[in-house]
């Protein structure tokens, strides 16, 4: 059943959403939950076009569509790989999490797709265009310095600018051809952009966004007081270069950060997301009134939890979706769902090998999992989630560990180690900050079956990890993880398919298959998924 539900929805990849309550009449907040922050959006026609942000993962700076604003399809990534450096690497014993790409920009100008970000890891400002936003080929330019979520600006001039900061913030004029910075002309735009909520606060004004609304200027910023909430500011001026004016523009459940998308019939939204808890930063739709020139945002100044936007079509596929691992002719070798943790090795990873199923294979001996390469992943999605894989064991090497992880600093897996001549179902649990095998059960098939289960609900936040013998009969192993969003790494769990060897390299595995629900599943009546 799995294998023609997936051929004939998940291979299309049609829509990217989240499911609303049956008895709602239209859209519900959030518009997506799952962990896509730091959104851009922009309007082509009848037509939306969203950036977000995936730091360590590979491809990255994924670009999604919609018709709607509600409903969603992954349909590019900017970037394969950001940079050929061994944190992006995950050797030498460095890695880039929490780091890689940040809050990217995104625009259409003359024709072209703009999609442009920054990263500390490389010091770098990136600018990624192409002609064709779905399809690409994107080209890259690239310069020092980053410059700190950055808004990138075409005026009507003809001029180019870049506006970033946190707190003081600032702009240069680009080159022409967008390959650097213009010499002497970086200014300081505002000197202090955080002053409306006060001098009392966690996070200075950042997250720039800048738009041209009927000749005035708009710079959208957030900022976080002191035994507050996350804030959105707005500042205004007649000229980009200024003088600004300002005002607090949403306090309302710590939802803040993007900016403003019209549609084709003249709605106003801002754009904005929420952190909350372990699935990751979550997007929101907030209605927007103008009134006196100024952008009000919300009704009566909160976010409404129903929207005058099309009720959502369901869940999958989405930007998650199930995946047989079996390809033919002509298939993306991986669909836009999945993404590497850190750059991938091209070497040690195959869907051809073994028909129908995803090889991954050891090259090297590390010393954990989250310094072990070729992880390929997927979002969790809220409020529940579940994912499951069949894994055949038969040719590990003493030492290796491979299965199936709910990625974050604080990790869980549920996989089999290879130890001592012996191969062993072992859950180990890192909420403390340092994995322990909370249980270990012999196995003595090749084949065995793995799930993990994350309840969201009300921020609950807790995983289950399952496996069968047979796909029928599952029984829960080792102890609950709590999630918990660490900053180290920034970003929401994921599930995770895992190999890695601890002891010699050249031993590998083969998933048979990946399948993702979005609920909880009733253990006690699970059917073997294939």
């Amino acid at each position: 059943m799995i294998k023609k539900l997936f051929q004939l929805g998940f291979l299309t990849l049609t829509c990217l959403f989240i499911a609303s309550p049956s008895h709602s009449q239209g859209a519900q907040n959030p518009i997506i939950h799952a962990d896509v922050p730091d959104i851009a959006i922009i309007r082509v026609g009848d037509t939306y076009y969203m950036s977000s942000t995936t730091m360590h993962m590979s491809p990255g700076l994924p670009i999604m569509k919609s018709r709607d604003l509600v409903n969603w399809e992954l349909v590019s990534y900017a970037y394969d790989t950001l940079g050929d450096v061994d944190a992006l690497n995950l050797v030498n014993g460095k890695n880039d999490y929490g780091r890689g790409s940040w809050a990217s920009s995104l625009r259409f100008h003359n024709g072209t797709y703009y999609a442009s970000t920054f990263s500390k890891t490389t010091g770098k400002t990136y600018i990624f265009t192409t002609k064709d936003i779905e399809n690409g080929p994107w080209k890259e330019l690239s310069f020092e310095p980053s410059l700190h979520d950055h808004t990138l600006f075409f005026d009507d001039d003809g001029k180019v600018y870049m506006i970033w900061g946190a707190g003081k913030i600032q702009m240069v004029e680009l080159k022409e051809d967008l390959s650097g910075v213009n010499p002497g002309t970086e200014r300081v735009l505002i000197d202090n952009a955080t002053a409306p909520v006060g001098t009392d606060i966690i996070l200075p004004a950042e997250g720039s966004q800048l738009f041209k609304v009927n000749g005035k200027y708009y710079l959208f910023n957030i900022a976080w007081p002191k035994d507050g909430m996350r804030t959105v500011i707005v500042h205004r001026a007649d000229k980009i270069t200024g003088p600004y004016e300002s005002k607090v523009a949403l306090q309302d459940k710590g939802v803040a950060q993007g900016g403003l998308i019209d549609t084709p019939d003249g709605d106003w939204y801002a754009y904005l997301f929420k952190d909350y808890g372990a699935v990751g930063r979550i997007p929101y739709l907030v209605p927007v009134k103008w009134e006196a020139g100024w952008p009000v945002i919300g009704l009566d100044g909160k976010v409404p939890d129903e929207l005058s936007l099309p009720k959502s079509r369901g869940l999958l596929p989405a930007i998650v979706a199930s995946d047989e691992f079996t390809r033919k002719k002509g298939d993306s070798p991986l669909p836009l769902v999945w993404q590497w943790n850190h750059n991938p090795v091209a070497e040690l990873w195959s869907l051809a090998e073994r028909k129908g199923h995803l090889r991954l294979k050891t090259g090297r001996v590390d010393k954990g999992f989250l310094q072990a390469r070729n992880t390929l992943t997927q979002r969790t999605i809220g409020p529940e989630s579940a994912g499951a894989t069949a894994i055949d064991v038969s040719n590990m090497k003493e030492g290796d560990f491979a299965g199936l992880a709910l990625l974050q600093q604080k990790y869980g897996l549920v996989g089999v180690k290879f130890e001592n001549g012996f191969k062993s179902v072992v859950m180990v649990n890192a909420e403390s900050g340092d994995p322990v095998i909370a249980e270990r059960v012999p196995l003595k098939q090749k084949k065995v079956y793995l799930k993990a289960e994350a309840d969201f609900n009300e921020r609950r936040d807790v995983a289950t990890f399952y496996y069968s013998l047979d796909g029928k009969k599952w029984k829960k192993i080792g102890t609950q993880l709590k999630m918990v969003y660490t900053l180290p790494h920034f970003m929401g769990y994921r599930f995770g398919l895992f190999n890695y060897a601890t002891k010699m390299p050249g031993g590998y595995v083969d998933f048979d298959y990946f399948q993702i629900n979005d609920g909880i599943t009733d253990t006690s009546k699970a059917q073997a998924t294939k």
